[in-house]
């Protein structure tokens, strides 16, 4: 039987919570709530996790003693006394006539629900108040129930026990925990305000009859060394009875632990008020177990735990909400932001105010109650793991991108200007934007808008800068309409169809110039094969009487020396270069001067950083190394990797490309200064013509800005403290004005950078029970993390003498683990997959339940067409249409309306705003109208909402 406390609680719930996320479409988000917390953010007027230990009497009838044999926190852990360790957590099974046994007994038994004992004896006495009990039994049983029992302790992988004394009594002073407990590491695991649960079963020959009871402390009290952990305990259960065939009360134990693990149950528990709530609430646990049928599985093999667990809330009774202050309408739009899946809920900094620039002001009043804590959340050790990571990527970015434009714009602008634009607009966006994780960046879109715009100057002999300037002003003017019009509101209509389309066309440019820039080494540094015309290096020697110098050895060792030894005839020697200078010569031939190794080596450091990077991302979730050394490698997983490739280079000490910072504060391109020249050599009237491009460019930015921007403000990530799309687009507006003033590129967010800075920021829970993975709590917001990165970037150029000896192979390594990352994590890719993959094989997702497979692969077959359109219009002279074919992929998801049904649309991509309000217009929810029977939940819609690199929005 499969208990349904191991299949619907929530992991990040440490007991009776509600999700702040739940909360927040009833009350909003609230900034004086503290966001640098672990374990109390995330959740609010909670029930305190509960330890549940069974401890068993054992030795009738020779010498009883207790011992604990089995505790469950979320999962089931016995105790293996023949190995002497704990076994892994893992879901408890129960026959089900044990779940019987239990209710009958309780039923007849002895229930206390508000029980003032302060202390263990007090407890006894009140627990063998039983009228069939003689006084000679209540003394025995009362001197048994007092005997301290043994438990088992692993401390540093010694084990521990405390041995029982021979019917010792814990006298009032013993209450007091014992060393043991109080250094138990599992208390570690136990957030602060747990409690525990005590149960105690077995057998007890001088019993004529069952006895049970059932406790429920008033006030929590520590009993003693009664639990291992010193938690002051709320619940104790006391079940013996004569012998019987079978472990009938060991398994009644098990039972009630199990009870007590459930969070509903233990949840109904705490509010009882007599013995008729509590059998209701073993009755309402009994209706939703689930058996498994005899002889088709065996009874001795252990669940692991799922990886996920879907939420609380749908089995949540309603009085719990009430008792929280939460009204109807409230639980049913916390219920429902849980359920959807798809359509997007307008959040306040997408309504509309219906009066120009209200969307900035909205902004602005919304993040300024937030500024303080935008600095002071960033004093965390994780934050400068963050820092290293970003600043690296943020470099290499700056230095690929500076080298691309000063190939497409002929030295016009160069790294220099990359660097110094990359540094002063992301610093500037950081200190006053909307969203502050973003990171302004070069992209793939822009870079190419550049280039064609360049290209158009040089076919017509204008002056590129001064052209490119007035393109600047206009885009900022009408960036500036955009806000003032609350365009923003518009990113509703980008559902994931949109995003994916983009991203992946951001991943695989990534992708693309990392291995461009790596196949470009081999021209550089060219291959050396035999034979090949570039691997000739011959020794001339001036005249014959200096060749005989060479002459050493009296008889040839090898081929080379036969040769060398005959070329001498002709003064000529296959030695290598140094040894040919040593003797007199003269190295001669094309293949003297090169290293026929740095080419093989580039790419043994491109990979080596790049599956060294993935690999130690993922350590976090290996069985290897303690969880805080996972953390650590997971956390500095590209630093680990760029130090290991710049260890294996000056290893080897070859001479590999290295970054290239630059080393003087001027510009690229001789002759000009900081300040553009608004006409230069061209007419006045360039600056009226230079709004057609600049309108192109502005759908361009107001795209590729947009919609990161939508990316990282999904609701999956739990921000706490808002978006702030108006106010993020007049800051982009304002930057590309300066930049165009100073003749610097254009920046806007990038994706994969941006996505990769939250990763690093995720914040999981410190505290988590045996076998349950630590629960994302959300990202630690802050502005101090992206300041100090592009502080860095600016003071680069005085880094040289540092930075100089990484590698270049090395960051385009983690150009690739970045792209690879973004572009694996997308719906997109696992569509794709499906594509090359026999039915029988294909993994069970959950939109393959509700959408037949070959519409799957026709919604598949038009992303493909689309990425693939993008791409070629990018790599074409038509790129000038690049913006509206971006903007054209809403157009297409909306023309998909007419190919798919709005259920099929719901599960491979999002509902419109107009689809949603047209579904329930006709009174049609779409969450239900298509859910099938509730059997059918899968975990699969409960996974994790916050991935590494996260592009995806499912």
């Amino acid at each position: 039987m499969k208990l349904p406390s191991q299949e619907e609680f929530e992991t990040s719930s440490a007991g009776e919570t509600v999700p702040t996320g739940e909360l927040d479409n009833v009350l909003g988000p609230r900034p004086d709530v503290p966001l640098d917390t672990d374990s109390r953010d995330m959740v609010v007027s909670k029930d305190p996790m509960l330890f549940i230990q069974l401890n068993e009497l054992l030795g009738w009838p020779q010498a009883l003693e207790w011992r604990e044999t089995g505790r469950w926190v979320r999962f089931e852990e016995k105790l293996e006394v023949d190995a002497g360790r704990w076994s892994a957590p893992h879901v408890p099974t129960l026959a089900l006539t044990s779940l019987q046994k239990l209710r009958s007994l309780l039923a007849e038994g002895l229930v206390l629900l508000d029980c003032p004992a302060l202390s263990l004896l007090e407890l006894v006495e009140q627990v063998i108040r039983v009228e069939w009990l003689s006084p000679e039994l209540k003394g025995q049983l009362q001197a048994l129930l007092l005997q301290r029992p043994q438990h088992h302790i692993q401390m540093g992988g010694t084990r521990l026990c405390w041995e029982s004394t021979e019917q010792k009594k814990v006298s009032h002073d013993e209450d007091v925990p014992l060393k043991e407990q109080r250094q138990n590491p599992l208390r570690q695991k136990l957030p602060p305000g747990a409690e525990a649960a005590v149960v105690l079963a077995g057998e007890l020959g001088f019993l004529a009859r069952p006895l049970g009871a059932f406790v429920q402390l008033k006030n929590p009290v520590v009993l003693g060394p009664l639990t291992e952990v010193p938690l002051p305990s709320r619940f104790f259960c006391l079940l013996l009875g004569p012998p019987m065939p079978g472990r009938v009360y060991h398994e009644m134990g098990r039972a009630v632990a199990v009870l007590l693990s459930d969070l509903q149950f233990q949840c109904s528990v705490r509010r009882a008020s007599n013995l008729h709530d509590l059998l209701a609430a073993i009755d309402a646990f009994l209706q939703e177990v689930t058996v498994l049928p005899p002889g088709r599985w065996d009874p001795t093999a252990r669940i692991p735990p799922p990886k996920c667990l879907p939420p609380r809330h749908k089995r949540l009774p309603s009085q719990v909400w009430e008792a929280r202050g939460v009204s109807r309408l409230g639980r049913a739009g916390a219920e429902d932001s849980h359920r959807r899946r798809g359509p997007h809920t307008p959040s306040p900094e997408l309504q509309r105010t219906g009066w120009l620039f209200g969307g900035l002001v909205q902004d602005v009043r919304r993040k300024a109650p937030w500024y303080p804590s935008d600095f002071l959340d960033a004093l965390h050790p994780q934050c400068l793991s963050a820092v290293l990571y970003i600043y690296l990527a943020t470099v290499t970015n700056a230095i690929t991108f500076g080298g691309l434009l000063g190939d497409a714009t002929e030295g016009a602008q160069g790294v220099l200007e990359s660097f110094l634009g990359t540094a002063v607009t992301g610093a500037a966006f950081c200190l006053v934007a909307g969203q502050p994780l973003t990171i302004l960046s070069s992209t793939g879109p822009v870079l190419v808008f550049e280039r064609l715009l360049f290209t158009f100057c040089r076919d017509h002999s204008l002056d590129y800068l001064p052209f490119r300037l007035w393109v600047g002003i206009w885009v900022a003017a009408f960036c500036l309409v955009l806000v003032a019009t609350e365009a923003s509101v518009l990113v509703r209509y980008f559902t994931r169809f949109t995003e994916e389309g983009f991203c992946a066309l951001i991943s695989l440019i990534f992708i693309y110039d990392a291995l461009g820039k790596m196949l470009s080494l081999t021209r550089a540094y060219p291959i050396q094969r035999p034979g090949s015309p570039a691997s000739g290096c011959f020794c001339q020697y001036p005249g014959p009487g200096e060749n005989v110098s060479q002459w050493t050895r009296t008889k040839p060792n090898d081929r080379d020396d036969i040769l060398s030894m005959d070329l001498g005839l002709v003064n000529a020697s296959l030695l290598p270069p140094p040894e040919c200078t040593q003797k007199g010569g003269y190295p001669r031939g094309p293949g003297c001067h090169t290293v026929p190794d740095i080419a093989f080596f580039s790419f043994l450091l491109f990979l080596t950083s790049f599956f060294f990077a993935t690999a130690l991302k993922y350590v976090k979730n290996s069985h290897f190394f303690p969880s805080m050394v996972r953390k650590v490698f997971s956390d500095f997983s590209s630093v680990l990797a760029i130090l290991l490739g710049c260890a294996l280079d000056a290893f080897l000490d070859l001479a590999t490309p290295k970054l290239l910072v630059p080393t003087e504060f001027k510009p690229t391109l001789p002759g000009r200064g900081w300040l553009v020249s608004p006409f230069g050599a061209n007419s006045w009237w360039l600056s009226i013509a230079a709004a057609l491009p600049a309108l192109l460019l502005s759908i361009l930015i107001f795209m590729d800005q947009q919609i990161t921007a939508v990316i990282l403000n999904r609701t999956q990530y739990r921000l706490q403290k808002g978006a702030g799309f108006h106010l993020d687009l007049f800051c982009v507006a304002v930057l590309i004005l300066l930049t165009s003033v100073l003749g610097l590129p254009w920046y806007v967010s990038a994706t994969v950078i941006s996505l990769a800075h939250m990763d690093s920021l995720r914040r999981e829970s410190r505290a988590y029970a045996p076998g349950e993975a630590p629960s994302f709590l959300g990202i630690r917001e802050q502005r101090l993390t992206g300041l100090m990165v592009f502080i860095l970037t600016g003071i680069s150029i005085f880094l040289a003498p540092v930075l100089k000896f990484i590698p270049m192979p090395v960051l385009y390594g983690i150009f690739l683990y970045m792209g690879v990352a973004a572009l694996s994590s997308i719906q997109f890719m696992k569509r794709v997959q499906l594509l090359l993959m026999p039915a029988k094989h294909q993994p069970d997702l959950l939109f393959l339940r509700h959408v037949p497979l070959s519409r799957v692969h026709l919604f598949t077959a038009i992303q493909l067409a689309c990425l693939g359109l993008l791409w070629i219009i990018k790599s074409t002279p038509a790129a000038i249409i690049f913006p509206i074919m971006l903007l054209g992929l809403v157009g297409v998801r909306k023309a998909l309306e007419w190919i798919f049904s709005p259920q099929e649309l719901l599960w491979l991509d999002e509902l419109m705003p107009d689809e949603e309000r047209n579904i329930l217009d006709k009174g049609l929810e779409p969450d239900h109208s298509f859910n099938g029977s509730d059997r059918e939940d899968s975990e699969l819609i409960y996974q994790p909402k916050a991935p590494e690199i996260n592009i995806s929005v499912n």
